[in-house]
């Protein structure tokens, strides 16, 4: 419960370490889980003292137990061991340290890790940490590597021999943390976060050389595989020999089975390079000059054909076969005009036959009255009336006597 407290009334240090504890106090016995960092066994002495430690996260918590608690575990528990506590809190007053009582200590078996560990794998699987979309490309020739390895290890210089091996101009941003341990976890993410920061940084490679399952638990920690997949840089897992398959392996872009592979599929060989520029060099030369051969043979081939060789061969023929269209042309047409000349010849005979000049030639004469219509029948006329009398070589009046019936009728 809360204490009512002020400047006027403030409650002594001894006041709030007593709370304190009986909060605790309050508290029952728990099952912790953690790796251990440091252990005091004094001889003679009946407490044995742990510091039991988060491999995840940087927080750790004093532990006491008994001689006779710790003598039960003591020839298989170690620094470095994970182990199960079974432990009450306890609150030191005095100092104002937090404490556990431990009443059992049980080490954490291989089996039981290995269970944990597929437990975590296919809750992380789940959650697609480890789906192929999500694997970035590695550059094809990085110029800046981030390296994450243990101090002076082996898998440091496996790495840097191969690569610069490899290719001489390549570079590295090292970053020297424990690979296991306690403090292991930590410092790995904090590196790779930190060259993940680097823009110039192309790749990461994490490297360790092999170990047991224990020496390689760091690198399925559930932290370090989600800091890996949320990292914008492509990381690579260089982790331990080839049977070696930590969860770093599954989340990381490409998985090198050793530090040594890794190496060798980050930088490109650059006698492999040139021999390769070479092979397509000489491959875009024979594909020019086959292409130049053929062009040559088709221009060959063209220069040989008749219309080439004798380009005028084409007009000649062309002008036989106009002349003869034009001498065809000019006969076609004389026999439409002779056929035309002919027809009009007779067409003229006819109209000049049939004329009325032909007839007053013949001695024929025509009447016309006044008006100039002529004259058809007696009646038309009268005693006295002058008419026109039309002949072949002219016209003359004449005046009408007398009116007759018509020709072959009674007088």
């Amino acid at each position: 419960m809360a204490v009512s407290t002020s400047p006027e009334t403030p409650i002594p240090v001894g006041e709030v370490s007593r709370l304190i504890g009986g909060w605790i106090d309050r508290l029952g016995a728990v099952w912790v889980e953690g790796q251990i960092t440091q252990l005091s066994r004094r001889p003679g002495a009946g407490v044995v003292f742990l510091t039991l430690r988060d491999p995840s996260h940087d927080i750790s918590l004093s532990v006491t137990c008994y001689r006779q608690v710790f003598d039960k575990v003591a020839d298989v528990i170690s620094e470095g061991a994970r182990v199960v506590v079974h432990a009450k809190p306890e609150w030191y007053a005095p100092r104002g340290q937090l404490s556990l009582r431990a009443a059992e200590i049980r080490p954490v078996g291989v089996g039981e890790l290995l269970a944990r560990l597929e437990q975590l794998k296919k809750s992380l699987a789940a959650e697609g940490l480890f789906a192929a979309d999500r694997k970035k490309p590695l550059p094809f020739l990085p110029q800046l590597i981030g390296l994450v390895c243990g101090r002076a290890s082996a898998a440091e210089r496996d790495v840097l021999e191969n690569a610069r091996h490899r290719w001489p101009a390549v570079r590295f941003e090292v970053r020297n943390v424990p690979v296991q341990g306690v403090h292991a976890v930590p410092q790995v993410i904090a590196a790779v976060q930190e060259l993940d920061a680097l823009p110039e940084v192309d790749v990461i490679i994490v490297a360790r050389g092999g170990g047991s399952v224990e020496d390689l638990l760091p690198f399925s920690d559930e932290q370090l595989v989600r800091a890996v997949s949320a990292a914008a840089t492509p990381v690579v897992s260089a982790i331990g020999h080839e049977p070696d398959t930590p969860l770093l392996d599954l989340v990381a872009d490409l998985r090198a089975s050793t530090p040594t592979d890794a190496a060798k599929k980050v930088v490109p060989d650059v006698g492999e390079e040139l021999a390769r520029v070479q092979q397509l060099r000489d491959r875009a030369l024979r594909a020019v000059e086959g292409f130049l051969q053929r062009e040559e043979r088709g221009l060959a081939a063209a220069l040989r054909r008749p219309c080439i060789e004798r380009p005028q061969r084409m007009v000649e023929e062309r002008e036989e076969q106009v002349t003869a269209l034009m001498e065809r042309g000019r006969r076609t047409l004389g026999h439409l005009l002779d056929r035309a000349d002919s027809e009009l010849t007779h067409t003229l005979a006819r109209v000049v036959a049939l004329s009325p000049r032909a007839t007053l030639e013949r001695g024929y004469a025509v009447l016309q009255k006044a008006d100039g219509a002529a004259v058809r029948s007696p009646a038309e006329v009268e005693t006295g009336e002058e008419l026109r009398a039309r002949v072949s070589a002219g016209e003359f009046r004449v005046r009408v006597g007398g009116v007759q019936g018509a020709v072959g009728g009674p007088e």
